[in-house]
Parts: structure tokens; C-alpha cells; sequence
């Protein structure tokens, strides 16, 4: 089966997403799942390794494996989102548009039925963006930052790196902090069964309080955050970068890191995370790619 890129659909758009809108998803209709994965980054495996080919058939391969299991899954996931780092060259490097190519090439091949969410990532648009690399992120995968229903569930897409180096990009970070003012103050009176925000880089890995690392946000810029956040009913947090699984607490807000499916870093395999959605409470697990099940139990 061979995948087309003309085939992939911008539909993360005017900060919202084609198809996951309050008309048609935001009333409640009973359980569900969804597929929450991140860093397919392809080209990291050969990267890491240090491989002289330099290719990322292994990451095709993994995806490829992760495509054909979402797609047989029962039920039919309400979307797969994709938690950024989508290839592993930077803006502007060797390889970075045929990695994109592959990406999109392989992520055509997702059921029509099961929306592509895309989420950038620091390797996406550089660890210091700037305006050119972000619109060329929206132009080829969609809106850096959105929101979007999904069977009464109320989600959020952030750009981390406004929180993590926003110094090219001010006038951008500060409509995206404008944005989701209105958001978090809208989802309040929404009647949402749960408010979710998904982004790439974490606020924390373990715990809310620890010190700065190069896979967690500024504590200057996470704790009023993540105050922020809690106080406007945020109860779920779902992230990648760190290439392991992680997560914590802070203050009763779930915050979690899932580990890659292309290169891990850790002792998990690469894999993705089974999302299940009830009235009352939002569960996961972790799964490698050859352990994912073809039946969830909801």
C-alpha cells in the first residue's frame, strides 16, 4: 500500500480542525478512544546510532506497523494526534524536505475516518523559530496552535516553543497567550466533559517543582503556566519530546509524557499511547508497536 503526500489534508486551520468542530463533536455520545504518539522524528534512529547511511527506513517501518494497527483497531480511534517532531532534520538541513516527504507519504495511509492531529515540535520549527519556519509548519501541516472537539471532550494544541525561546518570534507568542485566554475562558462555560491540552515539549517531567532541564519548560514560565492552566479546569496533559515515558501531579492535573515512536531513549520501545475517554475519567497506556491491541475495551 502506497501513500500519496498530495493526499494529506491541511485541516488543523483558522485554529480550529476540519471535521472535530462543536457542531458535530461537541456533545457527549459515550466512551471512546484515541491515539496519542510523538517524535517519529524520522532520520533520529540512523542519527543516534550514528549510522553512515543516515537514512530512516526503520522509522517508515514503525510507522507503517502503527498505521495498519490504528486502522484495524475496534473501535475506530476518534483521531491519532502526532505530539510534534515529526522528522529529525532542522529547518534548513540536508534531508529535512525528503523526511517530510516520507512522513507525509506514510501518514496518508491513515483511515480517512481516523483524523491525522499534527503538533509541532522543536525539531519542526527549530529550537529558536522564527516566522519563516513557522509558516512554513502551517503551510505544510497545519496551524501551530488550535483547538478542537472530539465526542464532548474539549482539546487545546499549543506551540511549546513560545514557551520555550520565543525571542524571534514575540508577536507570535503573544496572539498564541491572547488566543488561549479566550479558550481556557470559553471552555469554562462549554459544558466540555474534560479539558485536554496537548503540546510537544513538557511542562515538567516528574514533578511541577523540579529544576530547569533541556526536556522540561522554564520553571519561570511553567509554574504560572500551569497555575493557569488548573485554575481554568485543565485536567489532562499530554506530551512527547522527552523520548521516555514520564508524567506527574500538580495539583490533581495529570500531566504525561509518552515515549517515541521512532527512537526511544529509555527502556520503553518505541510505541504510542491508547487513550480511553469515559463520562467520568480519562485512562492510557503505553504500548509498544507490535504490542498494540486490535480491540480496546471501553
Amino acid at each position: 500500500m502506497s501513500g500519496d503526500p498530495a493526499k494529506f489534508v491541511v485541516k488543523a486551520k483558522n485554529r480550529g480542525f476540519e471535521g472535530l468542530d462543536q457542531d458535530k463533536e461537541g456533545t457527549w455520545q459515550g466512551p471512546f478512544c484515541f491515539i496519542q504518539a510523538a517524535d517519529c522524528q524520522y532520520g533520529m534512529i540512523d542519527d543516534w546510532e550514528e549510522k553512515a547511511s543516515q537514512g530512516w527506513e526503520r522509522e517508515i517501518q514503525l510507522t507503517r506497523d502503527a498505521i495498519a494497527a490504528a486502522n484495524r483497531m475496534e473501535p475506530k480511534p476518534k483521531f491519532f494526534v502526532m505530539c510534534g517532531d515529526l522528522v529529525n532534520a532542522f529547518p534548513g538541513e540536508a534531508k529535512r524536505e525528503e523526511q517530510e516527504r516520507s512522513f507525509l507519504e506514510e501518514f496518508a495511509k491513515i483511515d480517512p475516518s481516523i483524523p491525522l492531529v499534527c503538533v509541532c515540535g522543536n525539531h519542526d520549527l527549530g529550537n529558536t523559530p522564527t516566522r519563516d519556519t513557522v509558516q512554513d509548519f502551517r503551510d505544510k501541516f497545519g496551524d501551530d496552535y488550535f483547538s478542537f472537539w472530539a465526542g464532548g471532550v474539549r482539546f487545546l494544541v499549543l506551540n511549546s516553543q513560545y514557551y520555550e525561546d520565543p525571542s524571534l518570534v514575540m508577536e507570535l507568542k503573544k496572539k498564541q497567550d491572547t488566543w488561549l485566554d479566550k479558550e481556557l475562558a470559553a471552555a469554562q462555560s462549554s459544558g466540555c466533559k474534560h479539558l485536554v491540552v496537548i503540546q510537544h515539549i513538557p511542562w515538567f517531567l516528574k514533578d511541577g517543582e523540579e529544576e530547569d532541564d533541556y526536556f522540561n519548560i522554564n520553571r519561570d514560565v511553567r509554574i504560572p503556566m500551569l497555575d493557569k492552566l488548573h485554575k481554568a479546569g485543565v485536567q489532562y496533559i499530554f506530551c512527547g519530546h522527552y523520548h521516555r515515558n514520564a508524567g506527574g501531579d500538580y495539583k490533581g492535573m495529570q500531566l504525561i509524557v509518552t515515549s517515541a515512536l521512532g527512537c526511544p531513549l529509555g527502556e520503553a520501545k518505541s510505541g504510542l499511547r491508547v487513550v480511553k475517554v469515559t463520562e467520568e475519567a480519562i485512562t492510557h497506556q503505553y504500548y509498544a508497536v507490535k504490542d498494540i491491541p486490535h480491540k480496546v475495551e471501553l
